[in-house]
């Protein structure tokens, strides 16, 4: 018990000096600034657009759709990029060699990418607030609607990212295996625009995954009572978002551990090296 609480302890200094130093990485400033200014831009040239029939410019439905989107993609793929690299350059299996290093390792992770989505969403949530009217409707009970659909939704998805990190043969194939499916599954989730204006089954498709819910909920917790016509149903579903976001956490707390396990077992000295040459073959 005592070296399982000194591992995880390790894993959660990790993350947060992890995330302190990604604080001070250009690549990182880059990409939030990248992301915030892309948004804010998309936003900017929308804010006249009404939604028809609701009284609400779209940047006030979009804005907490597109932080739902952001929270799924980013805690999907940002740890199947990291699992699957440090698999590549032998961190796994320098972690697998310690004791119970793999929880410390996989507690690292978890708390790094958690405190990580912060940045993400403040920088665009607070020069929203300065640039557009009537964003947040219902006050601060909106705002601890917005705190446990967050935590929600990061138990549900980094599970997974932590699965398709375990599982991509490469790196490279992340991109293929993971990104495009998240960003058309992004796409189909009511994050642009609302689902009833797609397909009956893509409409179930959607709303099988986390995104949906994560978005759904965010919208909840912005959005007056009067956009709920919006939603299928005309109703928030506020039951079902919960039910169906902690059935995802649950699996992911089920499933993950054992395919971690299974794929430390299988990492070798030789399986870096032969990852290692694959990576600069790729690069040349």
């Amino acid at each position: 018990m005592n070296a399982t609480r000194h591992a995880i302890g390790l894993g959660l200094r990790r993350g947060w000096t992890e995330f302190l130093l990604s604080l001070r990485s250009p690549q990182d400033q880059g990409f939030y600034l990248f992301t915030a200014v892309g948004t804010l831009v998309f936003l900017w040239f929308n804010r006249d657009n009404e939604l028809e029939g609701t009284g609400l410019m779209y940047p006030t439905y979009a804005l907490p759709s597109i932080l739902g989107g952001l929270l799924a993609f980013g805690v999907v793929i940002g740890p199947a990029f990291a699992l699957a690299m440090e698999r590549e350059d032998g961190t796994l299996l320098r972690h697998k060699a310690l004791p119970h290093g793999m929880q410390g390792y996989v507690t690292g992770q978890l708390t790094y990418h958690s405190l990580s989505l912060l940045p993400s969403l403040l920088t665009i949530l607070v020069p929203s607030f300065l640039l557009f009217d009537g964003l947040m409707h219902r006050g601060a009970g909106g705002w601890l609607t917005v705190a446990w659909v967050v935590v929600l939704g990061l138990l549900a998805t980094l599970p997974l990212g932590m699965i398709l990190g375990s599982i991509v043969p490469s790196t490279q194939k992340v991109g293929t295996w993971g990104m495009l499916p998240v960003m058309l599954l992004t796409a189909i989730s009511g994050i642009f625009f609302p689902i009833q204006a797609l397909w009956g089954w893509v409409q179930v498709v959607a709303q099988i995954f986390p995104t949906y819910w994560i978005g759904l909920g965010l919208r909840s917790a912005f959005l007056p009572d009067s956009a709920v016509g919006l939603e299928l149903g005309d109703s928030w579903r506020t039951g079902l978002t919960v039910l169906v976001l902690a059935a995802w956490a649950v699996f992911g707390a089920l499933v993950t551990p054992r395919v971690l396990r299974r794929m430390a077992r299988r990492q070798s000295g030789s399986q870096v090296e032969a990852a290692r040459e694959a990576s600069l073959q790729w690069v040349r």
